[in-house]
């Protein structure tokens, strides 16, 4: 390829058609409208480079047309086709700077072309950063100017090695800034680099990995590759690509090395990947038609765009027959753009695999609404952008050289240049003039640093798909270089589309609430991010470290930040706190509510034959059951804990002493073998009472012992639930508890077992059978009560306590008074001492009370039995 690029410049061949236009000022051009040159052939045209070739005509055409700008100069252009080739692009200069037209050119947009042409005194181009950098070092010498309008190796900033250089294009060196504050933004910390063998890649890939190490981004791999990609090269990439876990993809390539790329990747249907465009080719459209969905979700760094330039839109489409037929690179643009061939064609390259004769005939006719070519599409003029502000940067330039006075030059005695007509030393004026000019375009200030470099703004382009397959390039953020560090890369995350299939990253970024834990025998930027631990947090990203809490604070949920405890106990306020408050005040309200019903009754058979008195104070104590209960809701303090547990142990204790004193007097009364049995005078009100008291006097002496040993108290426990501080009572000594509740137990086994054996004595006379069922329930609820106390935690052990209590207490109320309550207001029919008597005897005579033989039935002697034991429980009433 290299000799066949010498020998064109030996022989030179008409390969170079170009545009010229004669002017005061000519101003030279190199564009890249052919790609990838081969042997004898060009296999690529491109359209957007034919769209900023005529961006420049357009912008000279434009100035020339102003009165009130260059009046007395016109200006001219010389264009030629680069081939993004350095053989080619170095001849076409040499060709621009000293006026020489090729053999084969014959015409051009004005008509037919002079033998001797204007030398360009400034040339706009190139694209490529290698081709302008190898311009620069031929041209150096001459002092002639070169704006480029895309290329962007930081390189070229060098001004001690390449002084005649400036460009409309931002250098690298923001752009790589831009890109690394990207993927750390989204945490992508383990990416891969990959670009062309070419000064723009390696120069992008160098100061790449030199800014990644200040930001905590790690090179997964960095692979070059040649600029024409044969198959070899691109299996060793896409191995590279495949092997490695990393799916975010940097590379800086052009358009159609991409092209390339993504053909064997297609082939290898490798999805998921996340690309990141430089701006090489962050907006080539082209690329989307031939890589189906593999580029969606693509962000990439886009160059400064231009709302519209008027007018530009009307000069493109004007193509009249005679431009097309007479113009070589418009006639081959027809014949591409639309697969047919013109009559008489000035082309001589055609493309792809089909015959250039074989093609059918063009009508002539044809419309460019019904295809799609970039050159049309002005709704992305970055780089038309570019090459409009760089005509216009020479412009003014040499307005600032025509307005020079003498005396006030740059020259020797402050002599100044005339523009028209340029010595071969004065060439340089132009040059000071450039690099001291900032200008208005299109209403934006254009501003150049010290290295000819333009202040950068890039936007961040995000690739997305159409509901009709088609690319739209999102603007999703935007940077820019001359706001505060930190606060130049913006970002919309709710537009981005990303790729099609599972992200996998070597580390994501660890956020606040976890910590970093490295990998053993990988790089430093492979790591797993590890929530930090109960009780610690970490409010900064890739913390190494989680701090603990202090001991009444606890994590958010978040755990980023340290927050005081929650505070649990049952209170009045929760939904079980109200529901047990209020089964308390309707048990204690129903126990007094029997006490109403009994003394309004208190004359009646049925009260004064159960011991009328025990079961006032029975109902009294049940009451105080029930409202001790209220003890244990609300929040638990020292005082509170010390009152709640005896008055529990006791208000049971003296219940429980009542149902004994009760059993005991109606199984003695009713155990009497003869009716002038004296043996009731020891179950007489006084004896009932002193039992009672005697009962109740044990458990009192417990809780005294149990509060002057090792009293209960409240405790702040915070072993249990980490993220709660349980406010709860501690019993101080688990013995003096259990003997509480033992003590309740025994005196309900006693209890039990005597109404058991009182459990078939006359119904009516007799609460053995109602005592019985009270006594099973009271020992179900507790035997219940016991694994589940020990087995809940804070609120809820507190609640199963209070439960228990209601549900023996309510027991107790229900099964002992809602038989006599349902007959002294239902059934008054048998609340009569003659139902009674004849009831009793009935019983008696069946054998269940005494051992002397039964008599028959309502004989004098049974009667006499009955009434003499209803009198013996009638006397120990009141």
């Amino acid at each position: 390829k290299r000799i066949y690029f010498l020998v064109l410049l030996l022989l030179d061949t008409g390969y170079e058609l170009s545009l010229y236009e004669d002017g005061d000022v000519v101003i030279g051009g190199l564009f890249p409208l052919h790609f990838s040159p081969t042997f004898f052939k060009l296999e690529t045209f491109s359209s957007r480079a034919l769209r900023w070739m005529h961006t420049m005509t357009f912008a000279i055409k434009e100035i020339n047309k102003r009165n009130d700008f260059l009046s007395n100069i016109t200006l001219g252009f010389h264009i030629r086709d680069s081939c993004n080739d350095i053989p080619v692009s170095l001849k076409a200069t040499l060709q621009l700077v000293n006026g020489q037209n090729s053999s084969m050119e014959t015409t051009n947009t004005l008509g037919c072309a002079a033998v001797n042409r204007r030398v360009s005194s400034v040339i706009i181009g190139d694209a490529g950063s290698g081709v302008s950098m190898a311009l620069l070092r031929s041209l150096g010498s001459f002092h002639i100017p070169l704006v480029s309008y895309f290329a962007s190796c930081s390189c070229l900033s060098n001004q001690k090695e390449f002084p005649t250089f400036m460009r409309t294009m931002p250098s690298d060196a923001f752009q790589i800034r831009a890109l690394i504050q990207l993927v750390r933004y989204f945490g992508w910390t383990w990416v891969g680099v990959i670009g062309v063998e070419s000064d723009y890649a390696r120069f992008a890939i160098q100061l790449f990995l030199q800014e990644s190490m200040h930001y905590g981004v790690c090179a997964a791999y960095t692979n070059f590759y040649p600029v024409e990609l044969n198959q070899h090269a691109l299996d060793e990439l896409l191995n590279v690509i495949q092997m490695k876990t990393s799916k975010v993809i940097v590379n800086f390539s052009g358009e159609s090395e991409m092209q390339d790329i993504l053909r064997e990747v297609q082939r290898r249907n490798m999805t998921g990947l996340q690309w990141i465009a430089s701006e090489a080719w962050a907006t080539a459209k082209s690329l989307w038609e031939k890589s189906g969905k593999l580029l969606q979700g693509t962000l990439g760094f886009a160059i400064q765009r231009a709302a519209v330039i008027p007018g530009l839109h009307q000069h493109l489409t004007s193509l009249s027959p005679l431009s097309i037929h007479k113009t070589a690179f418009l006639a081959e643009f027809w014949e591409e753009m639309f697969k047919c061939r013109l009559n008489d064609s000035i082309n001589t390259h055609y493309h792809g695999e089909d015959t250039y004769h074989d093609r059918k005939m063009c009508k002539g006719t044809e419309k460019f609404d019904d295809v799609y070519s970039p050159y049309f599409d002005v709704t992305q003029l970055r780089v038309s952008y570019n090459v409009y502000k760089a005509v216009y940067l020479v412009a003014h330039s040499l307005q600032d050289m025509s307005d020079c006075k003498d005396g006030k030059g740059p020259f020797q005695n402050g002599s100044c240049a005339n523009p028209k007509n340029f010595k071969p030393w004065e060439v340089k004026s132009l040059l000071h003039y450039m690099k001291r000019t900032n200008f208005s375009v299109l209403g934006k200030e254009v501003n150049f640093d010290q290295n000819g470099d333009p202040i950068a703004y890039y936007d961040l382009m995000n690739w997305q798909e159409m509901s009709d397959g088609s690319l739209s390039l999102v603007k999703v953020g935007f940077y820019d270089a001359s706001l505060p560090s930190g606060q130049n890369l913006v970002i919309n995350d709710s537009m981005i589309q990303w790729p099609v299939g599972k992200k996998v990253f070597c580390s994501e970024s660890c956020p606040p609430g976890f910590r970093v834990a490295r990998r053993k025998g990988e790089p430093i930027c492979c790591y797993d991010c590890i929530p930090c631990a109960e009780g610690e947090v970490s409010n900064a990203t890739d913390s190494h470290e989680c701090s603990p809490c202090s001991e009444d604070t606890w994590p958010n949920a978040a755990r980023d930040l340290c927050i005081p405890k929650n505070v649990e106990f049952l209170s009045y306020y929760d939904a079980l706190g109200i529901l047990l408050c209020t089964t308390s005040v309707l048990g204690a309200c129903m126990s007094f509510l029997v006490v109403v019903v009994f003394f309004k009754y208190k004359d009646t058979p049925i009260v004064r034959a159960n011991n009328m008195e025990l079961s006032f104070l029975l109902l009294v104590f049940l009451a105080i059951c029930f409202l001790v209960s209220l003890l244990f809701i609300g929040e638990p303090s020292d005082w509170l804990c010390l009152i709640k547990f005896p008055a529990f142990g006791i208000s049971f204790a003296l219940c429980i002493s009542c149902l004994l004193a009760k059993t005991s007097v109606v199984l003695m009364a009713f155990r009497a073998r003869l009716p002038g049995s004296n043996v009731m005078k020891w179950f007489g009100p006084m004896q009932q009472r002193a039992s009672v008291l005697l009962g109740t006097a044990v458990q009192v002496f417990v809780c005294l012992s149990w509060l002057l040993t090792a009293p209960p108290h409240a405790n702040y426990n915070t072993n249990y639930h980490s993220s709660k501080i349980i406010i709860e009572c501690v019993t101080g000594s688990e013995v003096g508890f259990w003997c509480v509740l033992g003590y309740i137990g025994f005196l309900a086994c006693m209890c039990l077992v005597m109404a058991f054996l009182a459990r078939k004595l006359p119904d009516n006379f007799n609460d053995a059978k109602f005592i019985t069922f009270s006594m099973l329930i009271f020992f179900a609820v507790w035997i219940t009560f016991i694994p589940v106390y020990m087995s809940t935690v804070g609120k809820f052990t507190v609640a199963v306590h209070v439960f228990a209590i209601l549900a023996s207490t309510l027991g107790l109320l229900l099964c002992i008074f809602a038989p006599k309550c349902y007959i002294l207001l239902l059934r008054p029919d048998k609340n009569c001492k003659k139902k009674s008597l004849q009831n009793s005897s009935l019983k008696i005579v069946g054998g269940t009370v005494g051992t002397h033989q039964p008599h028959p039935v309502n004989t004098p002697s049974s009667y006499h039995t009955a009434s003499h034991t209803h009198n013996l429980i009638n006397h120990s009433s009141f």
